[in-house]
């Protein structure tokens, strides 16, 4: 099931947008491997990046291990790996070992600098490389200094989610051609891309470099989050006119006072009279008076509340899995639609299976387990 049924990929587990591109492929319906280290932990169910997979558990340092790997290469579509360059090319599972024996593999490499350049071999996280693509200093208040935004930018979207994309592409190419190739997603690259609307804006002058002052920062009145008398939270993005003329009636303010919606030296007083406008009601209330409407509103929903509120019910955003609230597959396809089959498995636990898949004797796979070039769960 799934768009990317029938597909192989074999994962060489690591952290972050790895794990997370991993999810993003198996939650499409392909088939992918998780070569995980062995002896070593895993949170089993408990770990939402790590759904859906097949896990065996192989010691890469061994040659027998690495022989493994190669051998699940040749009936593979993909392969994916997150270390620092050169490290799978002295383990000897480099793009050209593994496409010797597979020349339409499709290598993927995910990193933070990218394969070359000055930085290539430096450590860093999220925050690093959301830094140098010009993306964190745009993001936080007026006047303080840049707020990271989780770890959404580099890792995730910039990171895992640019890599699941690439692989998907590079097969797509390989059915045509025949041929593999390798992927260099580096999240720095993807981060920078993500910000290509506002390099448009930059480039027209329309976007200062100070931040909290621009309409999507929140320097705007009419774009931001705001406390209710609760202390709860609720969002209003009223950009287009007619939906900035809805939310004035709905907030009880006063249309002539606020009808140069985009006189930005407006802006922090109208901000000060909104904040005083939200902070009469609870944030259950201005539900009741604004959510569906045209105002653009939503309320401000944490981790906990997100699974509750009748839109996420009602589409299923949220679903439950080894007991675990966890966001579901997306996007949605009216055809192949994607089901979860099953939450993370333990290092090691389909390495008999995968194996045996393989074509691999049981006999062989119990010197494996003999030897600790494989691993399985006690």
């Amino acid at each position: 099931m799934g768009p990317l049924a029938g597909t192989k990929i074999i994962e060489l587990a690591g952290i972050g947008p790895g794990p997370f591109c991993g999810m993003m492929l198996a939650d499409m319906g392909a088939e992918v491997i998780r070569v995980d280290r062995a002896g070593g932990a895993g949170r089993g169910g408990r770990d939402v990046l790590a759904r859906g997979r097949k896990s065996i558990a192989i010691d890469l340092k061994h040659a027998r291990g690495r022989e493994l790997v190669l051998t699940l290469c040749q009936e593979a579509d993909a392969l994916f790996e997150g270390f620092r360059p050169g490290v799978t090319e002295r383990l000897g599972l480099g793009p050209d070992d593994c496409m010797a024996r597979n020349p339409k593999l499709v290598y993927g490499r995910m990193t933070g600098w990218g394969q070359e350049g000055p930085m290539a071999q430096a450590a860093g996280h999220d925050i690093n490389y959301i830094s140098l693509a010009g993306a964190l200093h745009a993001i936080g208040a007026k006047g303080g200094k840049p707020v990271p935004p989780l770890n959404l930018v580099g890792d995730f979207g910039g990171g895992g989610m640019l890599l699941a994309f690439g692989l998907v592409c590079g097969m797509l190419e390989a059915q045509r051609s025949g041929r593999g190739q390798v992927v260099d997603a580096a999240m720095v690259d993807g981060a920078a891309i993500l910000m290509a609307m506002f390099f448009t804006m930059n480039g027209m002058g329309a976007f200062k470099d100070e931040r909290g002052s621009n309409m999507l920062d929140s320097g705007a009145h009419f774009y931001d989050t705001y406390e209710t008398s609760d202390g709860r939270y609720i969002s209003i993005g009223s950009i287009e006119p007619q939906f900035y003329a809805l939310l004035l009636e709905k907030a009880g303010l006063d249309k002539d006072e606020f009808s140069a919606q985009m006189d930005q030296s407006l802006w922090p007083t109208l901000k000060d009279k909104v904040a005083a406008a939200f902070r009469t009601r609870t944030r259950d209330e201005w539900c009741e008076i604004m959510e569906g409407s045209d105002v653009c509103f939503a309320p401000v929903l944490s981790l906990n509340e997100v699974h509750e509120h009748p839109h996420n019910v009602h589409r299923q955003t949220f679903v439950q899995l080894d007991g675990l609230t966890q966001p579901a597959p997306a996007p949605r396809f009216s055809r192949t639609a994607a089901t979860l089959s099953h939450g993370a498995r333990r290092p090691g636990e389909d390495g008999r299976q995968v194996l045996e898949s393989a074509g691999i004797s049981s006999d062989e796979i119990d010197s494996l387990v003999e030897t600790g070039v494989i691993g399985l769960p006690s």
